[in-house]
């Protein structure tokens, strides 16, 4: 893919317009849809409100996205697949809500680029480190991108539990149900070192693991009463 997608969703993203749009998306999703979902939510003072971050929560549900918005003032930057790019209007609304087009066959390379450049201008960053959509209430493994990003700018990185939007919205559905839905914002994860070794980041990798399934579990366990 040319670099035309990106640059034109770098304009759009940056016209004066596109900030009341992405505060209006926001704003319903906050009046309309966590009451909908009868959302709960905590930890959301773990998100710093400066400098470059990487949101990293768990992935259950396309409504991921869209649920994660309200949580911070902060406008949330995020990469999305190329295909929601497609049709004129969904391309604009999508670069208005600070998303970037990648391709899904080749992201690697052009994702991380395009999230560094991101980081780099001190934003707020969606990264879903499992990779994709997965079931269940385990973490799945998670690959070292997240570790290499933040290591290279020095962000910051905030695991997010989600629990109950696979079961709003499970694979294939056109509309949410009205269950329950609990984020756990857990502490923020102070980035490795610019240099670091790949058994370091693997570590690290290790580290954010265990903390995104500490904040999983305790979304769970809200939403199940018990905690």
């Amino acid at each position: 893919m040319d670099s035309d997608p990106q640059d034109r969703a770098r304009r759009i993203n940056d016209r004066w317009s596109s900030g009341p749009v992405y505060m209006t998306i926001r704003a319903l999703v906050r009046c309309l849809l966590w009451p909908y979902l009868r959302t709960r939510v905590t930890g959301r003072e773990n998100i710093p409100p400066d400098g470059p971050v990487i949101l990293a929560p768990v992935h259950r549900s396309n409504l991921d996205s869209l649920m994660l918005s309200p949580l911070t003032r902060r406008r949330l930057r995020a990469l999305a697949k190329e295909s929601l790019f497609k049709a004129p209007p969904m391309a604009w609304l999508m670069a208005s809500l600070g998303s970037f087009p990648v391709r899904r066959d080749s992201a690697d390379r052009e994702s991380m680029r395009i999230a560094r450049e991101l980081l780099a201008e001190n934003n707020l960053l969606l990264v879903f480190p499992e990779g994709k959509r997965h079931e269940g209430d385990t973490v799945d493994e998670l690959f070292d991108g997240t570790a290499w990003l933040a290591a290279r700018t020095g962000s910051t990185v905030v695991p997010v539990g989600i629990a109950g939007t696979g079961d709003a919205m499970p694979t294939g559905a056109r509309l949410p149900r009205p269950v329950k839905v609990r984020m756990v914002v857990g502490p923020a994860i102070d980035p490795p070192e610019p240099k670091a070794s790949r058994s370091v980041l693997r570590a690290w990798t290790v580290g954010l693991a265990s903390a995104l399934q500490a904040a999983q579990d305790e979304a769970v366990g809200s939403r199940r009463g018990t905690g």
